[in-house]
């Protein structure tokens, strides 16, 4: 079954542009840009067997750790830089949004939300650090280091000086969104952010 976050992100970007999706893991969303997209892309991943795949799939695709930016790709080089749901898992978060709005003209970020009722559920009553299915770790295995909200995000966005463009929520990457999430921070589990340079 198709992700349904994949299939909006999809819909943010333009036929034909230039893409870097970083964190692209096999390449899945890479390879559906191009075939329904037509763009020009390649992507950034720093698990060998998940860049060897994408290889396998005949991606473009650079061995790379995210956590040491983006030095390797000039100013406004691509049209759209993709980040999904990788967000929380980056030593240096703030740094990588900044890069990716440096590299492209249109940033898109997606994540989980931590501030989702169920994982302020879990701490409120049972006290310890919430496993979900979008946070399915336990605390002392996850690659999660850096959660968020969707209010902590908004903020991170003013104070780089981004412009928000467009924000879109789910409750499930298989369930299409509703038309109106009312109070996301708290029922959204996953937010989809597009930003770009003010």
């Amino acid at each position: 079954m198709r992700r349904i976050d994949y299939k909006l992100i999809e819909d943010l970007v333009p036929d034909g542009s230039t893409v870097l999706d970083l964190a692209c893991g096999d390449g899945e969303l890479l390879s559906e840009l191009i075939i329904e997209k037509h763009v020009h892309g390649s992507g950034v991943e720093i698990d060998q067997a998940a860049v060897e795949k994408c290889i396998g799939r005949g991606l473009s695709v650079f061995h790379g750790d995210l956590d040491a930016g983006l030095a390797d790709f000039d100013d406004q080089s691509h049209d759209v830089v993709i980040l999904s749901l990788s967000l929380q898992q980056l030593r240096r978060p703030r740094m990588i949004v900044r890069e990716m709005v440096r590299v492209g003209r249109l940033a898109i970020v997606s994540f989980p939300n931590f501030a989702h009722w169920v994982p302020r559920s879990q701490l409120v009553l049972r006290g310890r650090m919430p496993v979900s299915r979008d946070l399915p770790y336990q605390w002392w295995d996850t690659p999660n280091i850096h959660l968020c909200t969707i209010q902590d995000f908004r903020a991170l966005c003013r104070e780089e000086g981004l412009c928000i463009e467009h924000e879109q929520y789910l409750r499930s990457v298989e369930k299409p969104p509703p038309a109106r999430i009312v109070a996301p921070n708290l029922l959204a589990r996953i937010a989809i952010f597009v930003v770009t340079r003010c």
